[in-house]
């Protein structure tokens, strides 16, 4: 009987939703962390900061970038289910 439970709640991986997400989010992460760090090299520039403040800088929009990425693929793990009944 449990192997029959066992059997039910088998799950598949769906791999064409895995492959979609996963290609949106190295497209969508390349923008992201390029925007960190030209907006950290840009704000560096604007604010007259040393080279130290900008790396600072640039650290914190990356974070930032991270998080950002992190709630991309919770979300398209909605919608795009990376598991199936089998």
């Amino acid at each position: 009987m449990n192997a029959q439970k066992l059997e039910a709640n088998a799950r598949q991986i769906a791999w064409p939703s895995v492959i979609t997400v996963i290609s949106a989010a190295i497209l969508i992460g390349a923008e992201v962390f390029g925007a960190a760090f030209a907006g950290g090299w840009a704000l560096a520039i604007l604010f007259g900061l040393s080279d130290t403040a900008a790396h600072v800088v640039q650290i914190i929009l990356f974070v930032i970038g991270v998080a950002i990425m992190v709630g991309f693929v919770r979300g398209a793990q909605r919608v795009e289910p990376f598991t199936r009944r089998a």
